[in-house]
């Protein structure tokens, strides 16, 4: 079968018969004032996205009351002009489901810039929100908890390093109220997240810390030892990876308080006394 998209058919290589007409459509739509030079070539629209309420499939009808020649319009033409614009936009937010997609996608670009999010995890927390919503798991919530909470999960899942603390904090969100919602999403959805690396932790922690590079090194190749036994196991992986920051710094002559390390990695200096006697107990000969 050979499928000619300038036609739309899908014609027999043998026989030449028209098996099928009117194909869909697969390449990106291109449009050009003028076809003679490449250059001006220009994407018909933004590229389909799942933190958009309708995934950026719909048409806008442009703000300027321009016509084709650049021309204003009238004030009648104008004002025909700005009532469609306002059913336009009633008619794509009809439903309670789309305007709670509405404003929930909002407040997920307003956090994406305040957590320096990627793209990959705007995405993907906005396709765990979808999910709850398609099982009507928002009702009865906060919006911006559920919200939160699918950042969190996205960011677990793709191994960023974003703590629940520094997420609720940014979002002014309580903490507890973050950790239902979590719980309520790896449940009913059937979300697998994975443990997060305390060796990705150790970096994070060093540049807040302002360590030197040969304190973040000495940890690094330290956390591949421990690593090897289970000792990390069942304890949050920022606190290990502050503990054996701190370790590395008390080995290289390094001046920073225990105080210090743990503001760096969000805990409190009392967390971070109790990992280094744990440390210290279990494995005296890599500690000095």
């Amino acid at each position: 079968m050979i499928m000619d998209p300038a036609s739309g058919e899908t014609v027999c290589d043998s026989c030449g018969r028209v098996v099928a007409d009117r194909i869909e459509e697969t390449r990106a739509e291109w449009r050009s004032h003028n076809p003679e030079i490449n250059k001006s070539l220009r994407a018909g629209g933004a590229p389909s996205s799942l933190a958009h309420h309708d995934m950026g499939l719909s048409t806008l009808i442009g703000k300027d009351n321009k016509d084709s020649r650049g021309a204003e319009l009238d004030r009648a033409v104008a004002s025909s002009m700005n009532r469609l614009r306002t059913w336009d936009h009633r008619t794509k937010v009809h439903t309670p489901t789309e305007r709670n997609l509405t404003r929930a996608f909002v407040e997920l670009r307003y956090l994406q810039d305040s957590l320096v999010l990627s793209d990959a995890i705007v995405e993907k927390a906005a396709y765990i929100y979808r999910k709850a919503a398609k099982r009507k798991l928002i009702r009865g919530r906060s919006i911006i908890s559920m919200l939160v909470a699918s950042i969190y999960l996205a960011c677990r899942e793709l191994g960023t390093n974003k703590t629940l603390k520094e997420i609720a904090a940014t979002a002014d969100v309580r903490k507890k109220e973050i950790s239902r919602n979590c719980r309520i999403l790896i449940r009913e959805l059937n979300i697998k997240t994975p443990l997060a690396n305390p060796m990705k932790c150790i970096a994070k922690v060093a540049n807040n810390a302002h360590v030197s590079e040969r304190t973040k090194r000495r940890a690094i190749d330290m956390m591949g030892e421990f690593l090897k036994t289970e000792m990390q196991a069942g304890k949050s992986p920022m606190a290990f990876a502050a503990t054996i920051l701190y370790v590395s710094c008390v080995d290289n002559s390094e001046d920073i308080s225990q105080k210090a390390v743990a503001e760096a990695a969000g805990i409190t200096d009392v967390t971070l006394r109790n990992r280094l006697r744990d440390i210290r107990n279990s494995t005296e000969p890599l500690v000095s």
